[in-house]
């Protein structure tokens, strides 16, 4: 008999708030930089800051910069076998990378499913980001990005609490 522990959605929801909420703490450090990136590519940078806190706890988990593999580095945890290090770990050059390849991965989506919604793209395009594109699949309220199918959904919940806390794009 196997057992699946299923959380009920309200505690998804909270608990991604939470780590947001203390994540934007560390996040105030950024702000400048992520704002500035955000403008520069056209993206909401409540975006950008949901995924460095979602990859990083905002540079918590890290060793000078690296993941416990040592194979993503910097704040958005970018996968450094198909990406150089364009700077430090924590620098604007690398959030503008990171930013860059959600980006990409977006407009990837774009050419590839042309029928999509917008949010379909969004959603696809921070799975994308994970995982880069291949098979991307994007259903309403599912998540196959991750073994634990919550990395999409933790990233749009993180980045709704930080738009309405200082990096919403009107900030």
């Amino acid at each position: 008999m196997r057992c699946k522990t299923e959380f009920p959605s309200t505690f998804r929801v909270h608990a991604a708030e939470k780590f947001a909420e203390i994540d934007i703490v560390r996040l105030q450090r950024y702000k400048v930089p992520i704002m500035r990136v955000a403008r520069n590519l056209c993206i909401d940078p409540a975006l950008i800051a949901a995924i460095i806190s979602v990859e990083s706890r905002v540079g918590a988990t890290l060793v000078d910069g690296w993941n416990r593999e040592r194979t993503q580095y910097g704040l958005m945890q970018v996968h450094t076998h198909h990406n150089s290090i364009p700077g430090a770990w924590d620098s604007e050059d690398h959030i503008t990378q990171g930013a860059t390849i959600l980006v990409r991965g977006i407009k990837a989506l774009q050419t590839k499913y042309p029928t999509w919604s917008s949010q379909q793209y969004l959603r696809g395009g921070i799975c994308a980001y994970h995982h880069k594109v291949r098979n991307i699949q994007v259903y309403d309220g599912m998540d196959n990005c991750n073994s634990s199918n919550d990395y999409v959904n933790n990233v749009i919940i993180r980045a709704k609490y930080l738009q309405k806390n200082g990096f919403g794009i009107l900030a």
